[in-house]
């Protein structure tokens, strides 16, 4: 099949994880993806599609059009599918007015309403959507990470020195804000700890040692491989629900256990007691956090064991079998039209 993607950019992290990965595997399959970021103008946004209408599939990811652009969409597509791994009818957890958005909603829902696939990150944002699009067929495709470009962590610091990494943007680092006291708490009750951010802005700690390490995709996956535990905190909160859990998924691939909060689809990615600990209370975050760094060989075992889930459930390979049998789907259906 011949697929036309439209998405915000080619660097965008939605797209580089969720699409652009998987297009030299869909190939193999004889599934050809084109991507294109899409128009900032609104004139050029109006004729969406026009250049593609030969695509067996029109592909737009996350944007919500309005109705005049997704109706003319609609018109030329010849199957529409919109892929999102976001609650993108809402605003974010941190917004100044607030997460409910009344226009992003409406938007969501009319475009929703006209395809005939929606591919969504995770199970939440599937039954969000499920309500709105009663024609539409919705699939679950989690975020994907690409295994081979992390080297699995070694765990070879000595019990008692650990370095907790967490990874992200300077909009969800707030999320991290939130839990500063714990954090030197953390750095208080254990002196050879440290943590290593990486991202575009940075904490300011005083009981806790920090690494300031300005994030950049070529460097991130040696960056999480040499720290020791991955970290992860967010807001329970809807936008939250609609997260996909790419940070949690990264340090499992880096062969890290992984401590973080029971929001979301972070507790059923990580694995209680097996991949690491979901930890709500203060208490329950010192005590996991000390276990895991006084002892090098439950950090080896569960970030053995949390890279194997992600080879087997979240890996680019994983993804590419989800999607091909989504489109094997399609492309059985337009040859007995």
């Amino acid at each position: 099949m011949h697929l036309a993607g439209f998405v915000e950019s080619l660097d965008h992290v939605c797209c580089r994880y969720r699409l652009k990965a998987f297009a030299p595997l869909l190939a193999q399959s004889g599934h050809h993806l084109h991507l294109t970021p899409l128009p900032r103008g609104w004139w050029q946004r109006l004729a969406l599609g026009r250049d593609a209408v030969d695509a067996d599939a029109l592909i737009v990811q996350r944007k919500l059009l309005t109705p005049l652009e997704s109706g003319l969409l609609r018109r030329r597509a010849r199957k529409l599918i919109f892929d999102f791994d976001d609650a993108v009818w809402l605003r974010d957890s941190y917004a100044a007015k607030g997460m409910r958005d009344p226009r992003r909603t409406r938007r969501f829902r009319a475009f929703v309403s006209q395809c005939d696939i929606v591919v969504a990150g995770n199970a939440f944002l599937a039954d969000y959507t499920a309500d709105h699009a009663p024609d539409a067929h919705i699939s679950v495709i989690p975020t994907c990470v690409d295994t081979h470009r992390y080297q699995p962590a070694t765990h070879s610091a000595a019990s008692g020195r650990a370095t907790l990494a967490w990874i992200g943007s300077s909009s969800t680092l707030k999320g991290l804000e939130a839990i500063q006291p714990l954090l030197e708490k953390l750095g208080d009750a254990l002196p050879g700890l440290s943590l290593r951010l990486v991202c575009d802005r940075f904490l300011e700690l005083k009981q806790l040692r920090q690494e300031e390490i300005p994030w950049s995709e070529a460097a991130e996956a040696e960056q999480l491989s040499s720290a020791d535990i991955g970290i992860s905190h967010l807001p329970d909160d809807l936008w939250s629900r609609g997260k996909c859990g790419l940070k949690i998924l990264q340090y499992m691939a880096a062969g890290l256990p992984v401590v973080a909060n029971s929001v979301g689809v972070q507790a059923t990615m990580v694995r209680h007691g097996v991949t690491g600990f979901l930890a709500d209370t203060e208490a329950e975050w010192i005590e996991a956090i000390r276990l895991l760094s006084g002892n090098p060989d439950l950090r080896r075992q569960m970030g053995r064991a949390g890279r194997q889930v992600v080879e087997r459930e979240y890996s680019v390979k994983a993804g590419v079998r989800q999607w091909s049998l989504l489109l094997d789907s399609m492309e059985k259906e337009r040859l007995t039209a």
